[in-house]
């Protein structure tokens, strides 16, 4: 697995735990593990890692979660964000993607886990594109406007203090 030094930074989507990496490996990937799906409640879980070592908490503290003998999963304890997948006896840390400020630079390279896969997975690519906010026909510019309007969502980048005033 090759590394790769580049500055990363992400966190939960309250904004109380935030994080930077330093340096990043080239394992972006989608895991459908049962385990996984429980985590993020979700069908699947998109990760890439770091090396512990590069890794510093900006802010807050993540919760754990011991999920097996030898892996934690991180969380914020305020808003639930899973952060994290980290066997507590390797070398580095698995983000989740979406934690990432820049998601968009990590697209996974390939589907493990796959004797849990959902059998519809392969069938999302053919599903019809929806509005912006999901499914609520004509209502969206005014849904999608309420939302904005009471957004309490962390930005995707770094913030001296938060929330914003």
């Amino acid at each position: 697995m090759d590394r790769y030094a580049m500055e990363v930074s992400g966190g939960c989507q309250c904004g109380a735990v935030r994080y930077r990496a330093t340096e990043m490996f080239d394992n972006a990937h989608v895991c459908h593990c049962r385990m996984c799906q429980k985590a993020v409640g979700n069908i699947f879980i998109s990760l890439v890692a770091a090396p512990r070592e590069a890794i510093t908490w900006t802010r807050g503290t993540p919760a754990r979660f011991r999920s097996s003998e030898h892996v934690d999963r991180g969380f914020c304890s305020r808003c639930g964000t899973p952060l994290f997948y980290e066997d507590v006896t390797g070398n580095r840390v698995n983000f989740t993607i979406g934690s990432l400020d820049h998601p968009e630079l990590f697209p996974p390279q390939i589907n493990d886990g796959n004797e849990s896969r959902v059998v519809w997975f392969d069938s999302l690519p053919t599903l019809p594109h929806g509005g912006t906010t999901g499914s609520r026909g004509e209502d969206d510019a005014d849904w999608a406007a309420a939302i904005k309007a009471s957004n309490n969502q962390h930005p995707d980048h770094d913030t001296a203090d938060w929330p914003l005033k």
